[in-house]
């Protein structure tokens, strides 16, 4: 029985390739849109306009989780220790179910406050309210395109992207309710476009949420099939079973998986060890692969064969 894992074989592939780095992203777009904030609580106060507090407020907690996310990207970065053998690579995973979480507790407050303006209408500022969410539209969207080329490998960066894109269209909805308050004299409109942002935040963030669990329970990533992975792993010359099969998310862009592999010739598995590391990786994206290899009908009399067992 054997149990092969080499740092330092070149033709093994850990993944350890850290995350593309979006410290100029996080920097800028953090920048603008704590001035933004400011500006748009004072001017959302001046205005009487409950959807441009309501806003500010929800602007105000994506400056905080841009910076949870950028601190996370950061530690994302760092090189393994003797103690922190993988990392801090799952600090990034935390970083987006924090900010999943925290949104979605935000709308609350807004549903609360937008209902009590709704049930007693205040005079709004339209000029202001147009003028200030316009400017929201400019600084979010551009945020948001900062990301754009992350969202699709990272849901840390998919995050700080869904955020700053949803907050460009609620400013739009912003900008609409105020032009529809100053030609019909409709106060109503403002309590409820603060209620259709908070519906917006709601859907966008609630698969955030979803894909933050997944991957925070060790759950097998999305896009990632447990049956492909072991077909493969049947499928490489002289395996015969596979049992004791984990995949799961050391990071936002990591993945490792671990399994015991039954062969034929368990002491010739230099080549099948190359070729599983190599086909896991350009497969299913998975970087860190260690298998044991393992005498034909091993499994057997292994503890671990069991699939209820982890």
């Amino acid at each position: 029985m054997a149990h092969e894992h080499k740092a330092g074989d070149p033709d093994h592939d850990h993944g350890h390739h850290g995350p593309a780095s979006f410290g100029t992203a996080f920097a800028i777009g953090s920048l603008l849109n704590a001035a933004f904030v400011a500006a748009e609580f004072f001017y959302g106060l001046a205005a009487h306009s409950v959807a441009l507090v309501a806003d500010s407020a929800h602007n105000l907690t994506d400056v905080l989780g841009l910076l949870l996310a950028w601190g996370a990207s950061i530690l994302a970065r760092r090189r393994p220790t003797a103690r922190r053998t993988y990392g801090w690579g799952r600090s990034t995973i935390y970083a987006s179910l924090v900010n999943a979480a925290v949104l979605l507790v935000s709308v609350g407050g807004i549903a609360v406050e937008a209902v009590h303006r709704l049930i007693a209408p205040q005079p709004v500022g339209e000029t202001t309210v147009m003028v200030v969410a316009a400017i929201g539209i400019v600084v979010n969207g551009a945020t948001a395109l900062l990301f754009m080329s992350g969202r699709k490998g990272d849901i840390n960066i998919k995050g700080a992207f869904l955020h700053m894109a949803a907050d460009a269209v609620v400013s739009f909805g912003v900008v609409i309710a105020a032009f529809l308050i100053g030609v019909t004299g409709w106060l109503w409109l403002d309590p409820v476009t603060s209620l259709a942002i908070v519906v917006v935040i709601s859907v966008g963030t609630w698969g955030l949420l979803s894909d933050s669990v997944v991957l925070a329970m060790d759950m097998i990533p999305e896009g990632i099939d447990r049956s492909e992975v072991e077909t493969l792993l049947l499928s490489l010359p002289g395996v015969t079973q596979v049992h004791d099969l984990h995949i799961w998310a050391l990071s936002t862009t990591g993945v490792a998986l671990t399994a015991h592999v039954e062969c034929k010739d368990a002491n010739g598995h230099g080549a099948l060890l190359r070729s599983a590391s190599h086909d896991l990786q350009h497969r299913f994206g998975i970087g860190h692969v260690t298998l044991q290899i393992e005498p034909d009908g091993a499994g057997e009399h292994c503890v671990l064969a069991p699939e209820e067992v982890v």
